[in-house]
């Protein structure tokens, strides 16, 4: 029988640390799939994932069940990829070389379908959303979350989250208009 999240989190409080491999590997692919599209970066990605579940496990107290696991995780790694991307805002300001730009090695999945001039444009694109915006946006568009939880994950009522998005969505309309109209 398959143990749940919040029972998974009880045998931890309990003293049973080894258990808290069952919630990484239950949610790691999740949290790396919404890092990845927030930082557009596969060492970002990987980076965002270990801090989450860092964080998770010291805040493990502050876990109260009132909302799925999933949720609570994926605020934690929004929240990772949100500082993340705010300190390479901040580095790049200062001037400094980030070599985390560099692509990877071996290209992902994700990596290999991106080849049309929409897909190439929609880095820049998404770069330039504030990091609630491109948060809101990953989690509706790519993650399929409703409102209501992406309103959870980023702290926020639903509404600011539904605004989120629409903000998000007409941005990269019109970062990605002049693509638009070529394939037309």
């Amino acid at each position: 029988m398959e143990i749940t999240d919040v029972a998974a989190v009880e045998q931890i409080r309990a003293g049973s640390t080894e258990i808290f491999r069952v919630l990484v590997e239950r949610h790691s692919r999740a949290v790396f799939r919404l890092a990845y599209r927030m930082t557009g970066n596969q060492q970002d990605a990987e980076d965002t994932v270990q801090e989450t579940f860092l964080r998770a496990y010291r805040q493990l107290h502050h876990f109260d069940g009132r909302s799925a696991f999933s949720t609570w995780i994926y605020r934690i790694g929004a929240n990772c990829a949100i500082d993340l991307l705010r300190g390479r805002k901040k580095r790049e300001a200062d001037g400094v070389d980030l070599l985390e730009r560099q692509p990877a090695h071996e290209p992902s999945p994700e990596r290999l379908t991106a080849s049309s001039q929409v897909a190439r444009m929609l880095g820049p694109a998404l770069d330039e959303l504030s990091e609630t915006e491109r948060a809101a946006f990953v989690m509706r568009h790519y993650e399929g979350l409703c409102i209501e939880e992406i309103g959870r994950v980023l702290g926020v009522q639903p509404n600011a989250a539904k605004h989120s998005v629409f903000r998000a969505v007409q941005k990269l309309r019109r970062a990605l208009e002049p693509a638009m109209g070529m394939a037309r």
